[in-house]
This record gives C-alpha cells, structure tokens and sequence, in this order.
C-alpha cells in the first residue's frame, strides 16, 4: 500500500514535481482552518492528511510542506497536544515522505516548545520531536537544538547528571548541515556541563574536539574566553600548574583582554603565580623566562620581583618571600589580588602551600649548583627547615630527578657529585691519551727540525 507506514524509512528527497498543488492548498488550509475553529479538528484533519498523501504521491515538496505544517498548527491552535504529537509521528512515517517537507513540520512545531507554558506538555513534545528527528541526517540540527533544550530544563530543576549525560549523546562535530560557531557553543554547553557534573573525565575529551585554530579569529574571543575558563577549571582541579598557565596566556593574548586594564593585568598575575606553582623542568623554566619578558609585566612590579627572585640562582628566604610578597599576592595592596593564593578559599591556601614547596625546591637546586658535599644540619638551617622537612624535600626532588643527590645516614652528609660513567670515563681517557700523543708527536717533530738547523748551520762554517 502506497500510503501505509515505513517505520525505517528515513523519507525522500523530492523528485521532479509530477503535479502542481499550489492552488488546492489555497483552498483548502483555509477551508480546513475554518473548520477546527468551529470544533471539527478531526474531520478537518482527515482532510489535510487525504491532501497529504495527494501532494506527496505527486512530489510535490511545497505543498506537501505546507500541509504538514497546516496540521500541526490546527492541533496546536486547538490545544490538542496529544493529536499534535501523533501527527507528528504519523507524518514523519509516512512512506516515501519528503525530507524537505519533514524539515519544515519539524521547524515549525519546535516554534511551539516555547511557547507552551505547562512542562508536562512541553516535555513531551520535546520528546515526541525528538524521537522522530532520530537517525535522520537532515533533521540532525532541529534535533540538536531540542537536546538542548531538554538538558536547559533538567538542570533548572537540579538534575545535572540527567542533563550531562542527555548533552553527551549528541556528536555534533559530525554534523554537516550545522555551522562552525554553533557547534562550538554546543561543544562548549557540554564541557560546561561536564564540569559541573565533576566529570572532568569527559570534560577533556570533549575539549579536544575544538581546534584551537577556531579562535584565532578575533570574532571568536567570546568563545574563546569561555573555554579557557573552563580549562583552567579543569586544570585546578588535576593540579597541572603548568598548563593552566598557558591558558591563562592564550586569555592574555585576547584583543579584548588585552584592551581591557583589569583584565590585562589579572591575567598576567594569573600567569606569574602559575609558572611558579608549577614544578620545575625546561619548560618551565623556558616559559618562566618568556614570562620575565612581557613587556606589560611592569603593570604588576611585586609579581615581577618575585619572578625574578626565581630566575636568580640565589637562595630565597621564605620568611621574607612571606613578609614582602604575601600582602600583595593574597590580598592586593596596590591592585586586586586574582584569589588564586587567598587564605579564604581552600584551593587558595593548597596553592599558597604549593609556593611554599617551590621556594624550597629552588633553594635546594641552587645548593645542588654550589655544592658537592653539605651536612644535612647545615643544608636544613639555609633552608629555614627542621631535619625531617629537609629530607622529605630533598627525597622528592631526588625521586622526580630534578636534581642527582646521595645521603650518608650516619656522617650525615649529603653528596651532590654525581658519579662518572663508565662509558664517559673510558671516552675522556681516550681523548686524553689521544691529545697525549698528538703533543709528544709534535714535540719530536719540533725537536727534529731544530736538530736539522742546528746541522746545517755547523755544515755551513
């Protein structure tokens, strides 16, 4: 039967039009209009469905649309929302339907969703769209923006972890049809998600689906902002020092950060407090000296002096770290600290115990650059540490080789000369051995020719 049910048919694309129904439509919407407004909803409906199965069967895609859209406005007008999701159903169904003409059915009752104020009816109907938009690649966008819809009202009522999980369905990186900007805000709308479910898990994965070349694009920034927000969100909570400083770079780079005073200088100290939270390698140290250059630095004098307290092989005194810098850092004197250090939150003061450990760490490289051979008890007293603290610092140093460190327990001695190897041995006494003879090979040749003169000049008298 041409006018049955497909129930796995995804619809057609329309053909060439057989027959013209343009004007029957004219006639009859309004026709059928007039009669629900007097309470026949159902024959005029079972009019609209016969003119359906008509402008379909002659490929007509703008009648057929238009039709489609006719009988949901009825049911709508009518507040027969339990016909309209049927309708809805029915017509998406229908065998050989025209994708284009489902487009627009779809477009047009997702203009309802909004403006139905009972949820229990509103949700349904987000749920009928949304099961007859499935598996269908035209319709992928409309499906799309009603998930979002559906996990907009199931966090309004506090069901995150509902509404995470309804985001995370869609793959809308796949989608064609959808464009570059809206797929990144619904990329975004799942990160934030995410992060609000403490999913941090999933928070990454989604993140890796943006290009950072997207935001290269200055029209771009708002979005831009927005996910580096959330990357430092996420960066904080797995501790990763170093990469939250590169976001917070990449938000210094922003025209409009870089516009905006307060938000220039708030990132910049975002950026100095990071680089030295985090732990010390080449990169580090390479972005701590690429940071000591920013020209704007200047804007924040104390943050600056601290860094370069850092880069300087010097030993630095926490106490006096404490008495000059920990006003500024934690609360601002001069300009608004960034709460990145503030005693009022516990993240600030894991991160205030964190420079503490820095500044430890440094010190104890700078002893590693001076010395060969120290006392622990003499090591403990430069550093401002008691005998226990001083090994554990020491220990964690020497398990992350940053630095090469041996202990003698019962001298009390700590050893930072590292021990030759072999092959490096073996290589130096073959390069020694062969400067050797290549100097006693001159020095006979000198002697030889000074013996032929000599010769000569005897020969000669």
């Amino acid at each position: 039967m041409s006018d049955g049910l497909a129930g796995d048919d995804e619809g057609r694309l329309a053909s060439k039009m057989d027959q013209d129904f343009c004007g029957t439509v004219d006639v009859t919407v309004p026709e059928c209009r007039k009669l629900a407004q007097d309470g026949q909803l159902e024959e005029a409906l079972e009019r609209l469905v016969t003119l359906e199965k008509q402008t379909r069967t002659g490929s007509d895609m703008i009648s057929t649309g238009r039709v489609l859209v006719a009988i949901i406005e009825l049911c709508y007008e009518c507040k027969n929302y339990s016909a309209l999701n049927e309708h809805l159903v029915l017509m998406t169904k229908r065998r050989s339907q025209i994708k284009q003409a489902v487009t627009k059915m779809v477009q047009r009752a997702m203009e309802f969703v909004d403006e139905i104020e009972d949820e229990g009816t509103r949700l349904k109907l987000i749920d009928t769209l949304r099961s007859v938009t499935v598996g269908k690649i035209y319709v992928e966008v409309e499906r799309a923006r009603l998930t979002r819809k559906l996990a907009t009202i199931k966090e309004s009522k506090g069901d995150i972890a509902d509404a995470c999980k309804i985001m995370q369905d869609l793959q809308v990186e796949t989608f064609g049809s959808m464009e570059k900007r809206e797929k990144v805000e619904f990329i975004l709308e799942q990160m934030r998600l995410c992060l609000a479910n403490r999913d941090f898990i999933s928070l990454q994965i989604m993140s890796k689906k943006i290009s950072m070349r997207f935001f290269e694009s200055e029209e771009q920034s708002d979005l831009k902002l927005r996910f580096f927000q959330m990357m430092i969100a996420y960066g904080q909570h797995d501790k990763s020092f170093l990469t939250m400083c590169k976001h917070y770079r990449s938000v210094y780079d922003t025209k409009s950060v870089l516009d905006d005073e307060n938000k220039r200088r708030e990132a910049l100290q975002n950026i100095v407090i990071f680089v030295l939270l985090a732990p010390f390698d080449n990169e580090q140290s390479d972005l701590m000296h690429r940071v000591a250059g920013e020209r704007n630095l200047d804007e924040i004098p104390s943050y600056e002096s601290l860094l370069k307290e850092f880069i300087r092989n010097e030993l630095l005194d926490w106490t006096y770290v404490c008495n000059t810098y920990e006003q500024e850092l934690r609360v601002g004197t001069s300009h608004p600290a960034t709460g990145s250090l503030s005693g009022d939150t516990e993240e600030g003061r894991s991160n205030w115990e964190t420079l503490r450990k820095r500044v430890v760490e440094h010190n104890i490289r700078v002893i590693a650059k001076y010395y060969t051979q120290i006392r622990m008890a003499r090591m403990a007293q430069l550093l401002s540490l008691t005998l226990e603290e001083c090994e554990e610092s020491l220990s964690r140093l020497v398990v992350d080789k940053m630095i090469y460190a041996r202990f003698d327990r019962l001298d009390g001695v700590v050893s930072f000369k590292k021990p030759a190897d072999p092959a490096e041995l073996l290589n130096d006494w073959s390069r020694n051995i062969g400067e050797l003879t290549s100097l006693v090979n001159k020095t006979c040749h000198l002697i030889n020719r000074e013996d032929m003169v000599f010769a000569l000049a005897a020969a000669a008298k």
